[in-house]
């Protein structure tokens, strides 16, 4: 994917929609200085080009129960395109997981997971990421708090 060039009205849009992705195309005009229809014609285009993935309400895992946030390093059994394969389509099916990075160091995979209680947080590690036939190893580090949290790209 190529970089976009973004306008500064680019700019403030896209801002203004990561700080609130329910404003109205109205409020979104008249904080970028754009039409309604400039608005709603840039919001498709950067849409189209990818710069704009999808627009989400952001949930309170804790208003939900889910009080457990891990770090989980995760090392393959071996290095090979099909071990991996593997795993990363395991893990993009389990809701517990977060996000999966690939990463360089000791181990192969860096997960964050959130899940109900230590039980819970358990039988998931156990029974969905020991078990698979990919994963040599795993270690977990427990969030005691969260000290930054934000889904805004800086650009």
């Amino acid at each position: 994917m190529s970089k976009v060039k973004l306008s500064a009205s680019d700019r403030k849009l896209l801002e203004a929609l990561q700080d609130d992705v329910s404003l109205s195309q109205i409020e979104l005009a008249e904080r970028c200085g754009l039409s309604r229809t400039s608005v709603w014609r840039r919001m498709r285009e950067l849409e189209e080009a990818g710069v704009i993935e999808s627009r989400v309400a952001l949930l309170n895992p804790e208003a939900l129960g889910l009080q457990i946030h891990v770090l989980l390093s995760v090392s393959m059994v071996k290095h090979s395109d099909e071990t991996r394969r593997a795993f990363e389509v395991h893990v993009e099916n389990l809701p517990e997981v977060m996000e999966c990075f690939s990463v360089s160091g000791e181990r192969d995979y860096l997960l964050q997971i959130i899940s109900r209680n230590m039980e819970s947080y358990n039988e998931f590690l156990n029974t969905k990421i020991l078990h698979h036939a990919s994963v040599h190893s795993a270690s977990s580090s427990f969030a005691l708090r969260r000290v930054k949290y934000s889904t805004a790209v800086p650009f």
